[in-house]
């Protein structure tokens, strides 16, 4: 299995498919023509679909700058039967094809092609059950088995990462307005940080973790930078937690990042044994995802044993089987940024049910990660990232503002 790093990955929203993906996969055909008179991006599938809508243009045109640069928007057709995959030509001043390049944005803002070497792997194991046979076998913690496998550099990595959750959290809080994109979503972080302070008590831990999931979606959907964890669009989740609990529990850093290291361990084996693309699997991929790494951080936060971990971080996965992914308009904002409001404080909700248990459950995580692959592979492609199904095509049959 490969490393948390290629989990974490940094970037600006509002999709880690559609912008980190795309800008990765232009730098690298750019190294291989890097002197042509113009160039021509085709997007197929579900990157063309929602890609105005998810700034795939804009992203592209940052990395091309002053170069002439066509883009050209397939989405009734799928490149190869896959998902979210381009091809870039260079060309000659005449518009002749010199150099052609393929490739697909798996999730994540990871980038696939098939002269790409496979991925280094950084663990020796390739599921959940095998890191608890290390865990019962050795005493650690899977944040232990974390260092013992990537080193005791990864704490630098994560320092990195955390630092830019918070940045994004921030940022989030203090923005206020519009957000871009045509459907009038007013920003709401800010106003929710008021409200909280005078909501009541039992209050309390939903209100703070809709401020903090709320704050990083919205910077996400404006295209603020934003750590994937394990995608932009359910970049809130994870942040909103350790937020929420690092005040609450009074955190220091060093326990964050283990939990963060634990959280990247539960994200790597959904990666590795399913997939964290909605365009693959539904949102299940993503928010629930992201869930169950929360989940598991919290867990391993109040003290549970890797067992309550990884029964927190099962139920993440499991209560979110069959979610869709169907964006309003192909934008990152209507259902998105509710949903990681509401990842948060079901992934509060499992760390709970977990610690009130010994561990003990009948469904493994292992086995919940493999019912979402088969889930995500049954869903129609209309509920996979297309905008065409679902509430995105609810949207669409409402009458107009004001009529």
């Amino acid at each position: 299995m490969e490393s948390i790093r290629e989990l974490y990955r940094f970037g600006n929203g509002p999709s880690s498919s559609h912008t980190i993906g795309p800008q990765r996969a232009a730098r690298m055909f750019l190294r291989r023509a890097p002197k042509a008179a113009a160039y021509r991006a085709v997007l197929f599938g579900s990157l063309a679909a929602t890609g105005r809508g998810h700034m795939t243009d804009r992203a592209l045109e940052k990395v091309f700058g002053a170069r002439p640069l066509e883009i050209v928007w397939l989405p009734d057709r799928e490149l190869r039967g896959r998902p979210n995959g381009m091809r870039f030509e260079a060309l000659s001043r005449t518009g002749r094809v010199l150099k052609q390049w393929e490739a697909f944005s798996v999730g994540g803002g990871a980038v696939w092609n098939e002269e790409a070497a496979p991925p280094r792997e950084a663990y020796p194991l390739h599921s959940m059950a095998e890191a608890l046979a290390h865990a019962e076998r050795t005493g650690q913690a899977l944040w232990e088995l974390v260092e013992q496998c990537e080193g005791k550099g990864i704490w630098r990595f994560l320092d990195s990462v955390w630092k830019r959750m918070e940045a994004a959290v921030k940022a989030g809080m203090e923005a206020e307005g519009v957000l871009p994109g045509g459907l009038g979503v007013a920003r709401k972080a800010h106003a929710l940080a008021r409200k909280s302070a005078c909501f009541a008590p039992h209050l309390e831990p939903d209100s703070r973790l809709a401020v903090y999931a709320y704050a990083v979606a919205e910077h996400n959907a404006a295209g603020g930078e934003v750590v994937a964890a394990p995608t932009c669009g359910a970049a809130g989740v994870v942040p909103a937690v350790l937020s929420y609990l690092k005040e609450r529990l009074r955190l220091e850093e060093p326990e964050i990042l283990r939990a963060l290291a634990t959280a990247g361990l539960v994200g790597a084996l959904v990666k590795h044994n399913a997939s964290i693309s909605g365009a693959e699997v539904g949102c299940q991929g993503e928010i629930g995802t992201a869930c169950a790494m929360a989940a598991a951080a919290a867990a391993q936060l109040h003290g549970g044993s890797p067992r309550q971990v990884e029964y927190a971080a099962e139920m993440g996965v499991e209560h979110h089987l069959g979610l869709t992914c169907d964006p309003v308009g192909g934008l990152v904002q209507i259902p998105c940024i509710e949903r990681n409001a509401h990842a948060a404080a079901r992934a509060l909700s499992c760390c709970h049910f977990a610690l009130l248990s010994d561990g003990s459950h009948r469904i493994p995580f292992d086995k919940a990660v493999a019912a979402m692959k088969e889930t995500g592979q049954a869903l129609p492609r209309l509920y996979r990232e297309t905008a065409l199904g679902g509430l995105a095509k609810a949207w669409k049959d409402l009458p107009p503002a004001g009529s």
